[in-house]
């Protein structure tokens, strides 16, 4: 069946909850996507319950709360979920406080880690965490390409290879995982999108239902995946990642796909009566 050509009327007014996600969604680098502040307010009036679920491991949600104001886009920190949070969450149930570990990242995944009583070093480590690093250079990934050989762990926060800013689409967390996976032959353990484990901790933040609530994306591979792994509605915007030439040559269909915010808004309303 051709997922995307189900009656959104047939979908959109059973939704309760909704898992967002944030790079390509609601904005491109630091410009909003045109209908999120309304898109937001219409989910508040609404009372769909939601939580901003993003493979972006670079900010803390307080931070991300921060962004989104700048936009006018009113959020509280409980409704953000980041990859980070999801990394630290794993690791603490793996590893004891106090386990060295070697971060490739900004301050969202320190002090995630850090939070979560981990030891942050530069040698000697147990783990070695890699999300997105802007101030990425040889150096760091040598070090953490020696740790790794050294028989480090290799956590990755997603496999996001690339994300859509104001200027294009630009490396992501991806490149750097793809690099050292190369100068080491490890693969790395990944905890974001595609991986369910942040669409059930985002379940478990909203109390929902599997059945009543969606993923909003707009990466095929990351966020619609994830969503059909975990039994999730998926619903896709044409704002960041995914065109529509990449979308009709994916093997992963969403259950709608919209232009973009704006335009799941004012379906959503259509689909509701009005």
């Amino acid at each position: 069946m051709d997922r995307t050509h189900m009656n959104p009327k047939d979908i959109l007014p059973g939704l309760r909850h909704l898992i967002v996600d944030m790079d390509g969604v609601l904005y491109r680098g630091n410009e909003a996507v045109p209908g999120t502040r309304e898109f937001v307010r219409f989910l508040r009036q609404q009372g769909i319950g939601f939580v901003m679920a993003t493979n972006n491991a670079t900010r803390t949600p307080r931070q991300f709360v921060d962004k989104l104001a700048s936009m006018d886009v009113a959020v509280d920190a409980d409704e953000v979920l980041t990859s980070s949070l999801a990394t630290a969450g794993y690791l603490a149930g793996i590893a004891p406080p106090g386990t060295r570990v070697f971060v490739v990242g900004e301050d969202g995944l320190r002090t995630a880690l850090c939070d979560a009583g981990f030891q942050l070093v530069e040698h000697g480590a147990e783990y070695v965490v890699v999300g997105m690093d802007f101030s990425i250079c040889y150096e760091r990934l040598r070090d953490a390409t020696l740790q790794i050989r050294a028989g480090a762990h290799f956590i990755g926060t997603n496999p996001d290879r690339t994300f859509p800013s104001e200027l294009g689409i630009v490396p992501g967390a991806g490149s750097l995982l793809a690099f050292l996976q190369a100068a080491t032959s490890v693969t790395p353990t990944i905890i974001g999108k595609p991986e369910t484990a942040m669409m059930h901790q985002a379940l478990v933040r909203m109390g929902a239902q599997a059945a009543t609530t969606a993923v909003l994306g707009d990466r095929l591979e990351t966020d619609i995946l994830a969503g059909q792994r975990a039994g999730l509605t998926t619903l896709a915007v044409l704002s960041g990642v995914t065109d529509r030439e990449l979308l009709a040559e994916s093997q992963i269909q969403p259950d709608l796909v919209f232009d973009d915010v704006a335009h799941l808004h004012a379906v959503w309303q259509e689909a509701l009566g009005g």
